[in-house]
């Protein structure tokens, strides 16, 4: 698919298209999340390397679980988490929303419901 393509399907400019490609401009989790809908990838294509460089192998067998991270990402909660964490703009807020999910882990082994 062509540069131009997904902008049209994105709403976007080619220009705004190539710079999320060159890294000049950082894409959203929503944004990811579109393109990999667009693409027809699951979100975690998008993290390959990543998970590679975590794992150290050079890919995942059909067998292989997925790394924890790459799970949360993919999970409908995870996309959401990430997506609202992201609209936060106050990072003394961002902060305080970390600790308190660190706290909440913390407490009794992350108790359940």
């Amino acid at each position: 698919m062509s540069q131009e393509r997904l902008g049209e399907l994105l709403g976007l400019t080619f220009q705004q298209v190539q710079k999320y490609e060159k890294g000049i401009n950082r894409i959203g989790a929503g944004r990811l999340f579109d393109v990999a809908r667009i693409l027809g990838v699951p979100i975690d294509y998008f993290y390959e390397s990543v998970a590679n460089q975590l794992t150290g192998r050079s890919g995942f067998s059909e067998n292989e679980a997925s790394p924890p991270v790459m799970e949360f990402v993919s999970s409908g909660e995870g996309l959401q988490l990430s997506l609202a964490f992201m609209r936060i703009k106050d990072a003394k807020v961002r902060k305080r929303v970390l600790d308190l999910v660190k706290s909440l882990a913390e407490e009794k082994g992350g108790g359940g419901d």
